[in-house]
């Protein structure tokens, strides 16, 4: 779409005017388009589909041990107050006769970050779509964050965090697995050299 016909421009072009600023001053006449470029961007996640991200890297294995993609970085924004809400996903499965490409499961994270969100749901949406397209024995999401909602206003809390977690199948019922899980995620290490 080109920023001419981009129908985020003249809002954005509107809401500085409201709070008092000149969106022809130099400086801010580009913002509306800058502004609209970026929120393409950051939620471009709804252009793509779960399922045609994951179906074309399955694979077929007799590995029945868990998998873990941990610290995948992310950035979203809150959809209550549209600020920034980033941190880190963990995320696990115990296939049951599939596996996904490694590489597909930060893509699956980004895609529904990449949406406006909250944290509870994102971590839902990651899981169930695992469980959906693997079928596995059981998945793990824990997705830790800190939210400039809570940061920059209201509460203005500048060292909450928030912890959500999506546990289902083997990782719930079998306290040994969870365990395992939680021990593997909170291990830290530095990275490769």
């Amino acid at each position: 779409m080109s920023e001419s016909q981009d129908g985020i421009e003249p809002l954005i072009a509107g809401l500085l005017k409201e709070i008092g600023e000149d969106p022809g001053r130099d400086g801010l006449e580009r913002t509306p388009a800058r502004v609209a470029n970026a929120m393409r961007f950051f939620t471009q996640g709804y252009e793509q589909e779960p399922l045609k991200i994951l179906n074309d890297a399955l694979f077929d294995v007799s590995y029945d041990e868990m998998v873990i993609v941990k610290d995948i970085d992310f950035y979203s924004l809150c959809e209550h107050h549209l600020l920034p809400f980033f941190g880190r996903a963990h995320v696990a499965y115990i296939p049951n006769g599939k596996v996904v490409g490694l590489s597909k499961i930060p893509r699956l994270v980004e895609m529904f970050a990449r949406r406006l969100q909250v944290q509870e749901r994102l971590t839902t949406q990651v899981a169930e779509t695992l469980e959906q397209v693997l079928r596995p024995k059981g998945v793990a999401v824990v997705v830790e964050s800190i939210h400039l909602c809570m940061m920059m206003r209201g509460v203005q809390s500048q060292n909450a965090s928030a912890i959500t977690s999506s546990i289902r199948g083997a990782f719930e019922q079998d306290s040994k697995t969870r365990s395992e899980f939680m021990n593997l995620i909170r291990s830290r290490r530095d990275p490769f050299a």
